[in-house]
């Protein structure tokens, strides 16, 4: 059995298309060991309610820290849903090709530090990008600069607006990240 540990910041709908697909054996030989939130959030909501151990670190220049002390030594990888805390860098490196993250943009546009949940849409529209998507990498110490796992992309209308675009982005986490759990996890 693959041991996950989810980190979640906010209501955790990543974090629920997780244990949906795995419930259904999507991702196969897999659980949920525990759910880690940097604060409160839905997310610990949602592990609750499905009997997932979970527990709120508090996010500070101590959080790596403490993340590291409560990840069991047997866990398989770690997965980033939705969560907005940096990492210290060796936290990275401990965790080397075990950490993989969700962006809600295509790699290596509009990542990095700032660069998130609606920043993301605001940048893809006021570029007049023809195409947005998500992408799905390894985290290392540098931000959103890991190798890719899984991308996938749709085409922006001239109607499309930062609501539009996230709405279209959140459709393909859901399609991509369980796709890329299981690839990593099973080398598929």
């Amino acid at each position: 059995m693959k041991n996950l540990v989810i980190l979640v910041s906010g209501s955790g709908t990543n974090l629920q298309r997780i244990i949906d697909t795995i419930d259904k054996g999507e991702i196969p030989n897999t659980k949920i060991s525990l759910v880690v939130a940097d604060r409160e959030c839905y997310g610990l909501e949602r592990a609750k309610n499905h009997n997932i151990s979970n527990v709120l670190i508090p996010r500070g220049k101590n959080f790596s820290s403490e993340l590291s002390k409560v990840i069991p030594e047997n866990t398989d990888l770690i997965v980033l849903a939705g969560f907005l805390s940096i990492l210290k860098p060796e936290f990275c490196e401990n965790w080397d090709k075990k950490i993989i993250n969700i962006h809600p943009a295509l790699l290596p546009k509009f990542g990095g530090k700032g660069m998130w949940g609606h920043h993301v849409h605001n940048a893809v529209i006021e570029a007049k990008e023809k195409e947005s998507g998500a992408t799905v990498h390894f985290v290392t110490s540098g931000i959103d600069e890991g190798e890719i796992i899984l991308q996938k992309s749709f085409s922006i209308t001239e109607n499309d607006i930062p609501e539009s675009v996230a709405e279209k982005v959140h459709l393909i986490e859901y399609e991509i990240f369980p796709e890329a759990i299981n690839k990593v996890l099973n080398n598929n």
